[in-house]
């Protein structure tokens, strides 16, 4: 309509006033209701073909979209392991703190695999403790062994230079007899050694790989007891959080609720743009929304970046392949914008779809006089007639409650 009426104002009105004042010609005359086609042909076509042109410059530069929204995010209350609920700590629409205790789930097994996994360890340290007495032991047989072995060889030895001697002091049957208990002390130090060695690689080696695998066991089971203690993950609201004792919760089947984390910094809206527009909209471009849970307002903003893929071309890899005739419908050009002004958005409720208009500007450009001449114009036209859809942006914020409320019945 505004593009309309521009347009007749430099198209079929001059042709009227030309008509009506040059050529004299009178409605209800000369020009009536059947000849207004034939008398005002040049000026009515000119306004058609005008009208096109500003509305495909309109919308091409200033690129508008009912696809905005903006978008929150939401974190599901999901235990590591499936259970009865046993006690519940929060009610719903609390707000909650990260690590803060939700519920609680029956946990006699994990608390019996722990005691089991405890009295391991004490087993195992206790098996330590008899083995290094037995240590003990068997290092005081080793050196009582070794007593006697030597005192044996040092009498084998005696006798033996008393024999070298004199052949009649010392018997060659005491010898024999002597040098036999000498080999038996001997293989009696052997396996006072060898079984001291058990002991110590037992203490050294199979022991203490024994009590880390039963203190890893403690650890498994105190981390499936704390699977039992369900906590917050963020800061944020519970929402559709209704548990009640004695239910049952799965990770993968059955969620407990869901938690809309708080979430700092600016907060920003993705807006989805035609294809046609993906050479115009850039980061940079201001930008403005209307929204209809805060009516009557538009927001500035800015498009601080654009999304390089479209979304509706991705895929995953499956065993089929992708049949070109069953792609998705044509995607559209993502943009996320941020409010011009720190706290614009902050009165916008999350979740909101709203109206976006962007807009090219081309004023950095015409200010360094690197454009002079028909291109300075043309910029000068683009950017001047971003006015209009501004002004659509505001007529559509204006008459939405009225359409809303009043036109369609309170939907």
């Amino acid at each position: 309509m505004f593009e309309f009426m521009f347009a007749s104002c430099v198209t079929i009105l001059p042709d009227y006033l030309f008509r009506r004042y040059v050529q004299g010609k009178r409605f209800g005359h000369e020009i009536t209701l059947f000849s207004v086609w034939y008398v005002l042909r040049y000026g009515i076509t000119a306004c058609a073909m005008l009208t096109i042109a500003l509305i495909t410059l309109i919308f091409y530069f200033h690129p508008s979209t009912t696809n905005a929204m903006y978008f929150f995010r939401t974190v599901t209350i999901l235990p590591q392991t499936p259970g009865r609920v046993d006690e519940v700590l929060v009610t719903n629409l609390e707000e909650v703190q990260a690590g803060q205790l939700l519920f609680t789930l029956e946990d006699s097994r994990q608390r019996s695999a722990l005691e089991t996994a405890e009295a391991k360890v004490n087993e195992v340290k206790s098996t330590i403790t008899a083995m290094q007495a037995q240590l003990h032991a068997a290092q005081a047989q080793v050196s009582a062994a070794q007593a006697s072995l030597d005192q044996a060889t040092n009498e084998y030895q005696r006798n033996l230079d008393l024999q070298e001697r004199n052949a009649n002091v010392v018997s060659d049957q005491e010898l024999d007899r002597q040098k036999a208990r000498v080999d038996t002390l001997t293989s009696s130090l052997d396996a006072a050694k060898a079984g001291e060695e058990q002991i110590a690689s037992q203490l050294e080696d199979q022991l203490p790989a024994q009590l880390k695998s039963a203190q890893a066991a403690v650890t498994q089971a105190e981390v499936e007891l704390s699977y039992t203690r369900v906590t917050s993950s963020t800061d944020g609201t519970l929402e559709q959080f209704a548990l009640q004792p004695g239910d049952y919760i799965n990770p993968i089947l059955r969620p407990a609720g869901i938690i809309l984390p708080t979430v700092p910094g600016r907060k920003r809206v993705q807006a989805g743009f035609g294809q046609l527009t993906a050479q115009v909209v850039k980061p940079g471009m201001i930008a403005e929304i209307s929204c209809p849970s805060v009516p009557f307002t538009v927001i500035p903003m800015v498009i601080v970046d654009v999304q390089d893929v479209i979304a509706s071309g991705q895929f995953r890899p499956t065993d089929n392949l992708v049949d070109a005739s069953r792609i998705p419908p044509q995607g559209s050009v993502t943009a996320i914008m941020e409010p011009l002004y720190e706290g614009g958005i902050d009165n916008l409720i999350p979740g909101s779809r709203c109206i976006a208009n962007a807009y090219t500007s081309n004023h950095d450009r015409l200010e360094s006089g690197e454009v002079s001449g028909l291109h300075a114009v043309g910029l000068h036209v683009v950017d001047a007639v971003g006015l209009v859809h501004a002004a659509i942006l505001r007529s559509q914020s204006l008459l939405y409650p009225v359409r809303t409320l009043v036109l369609s019945g309170g939907h």
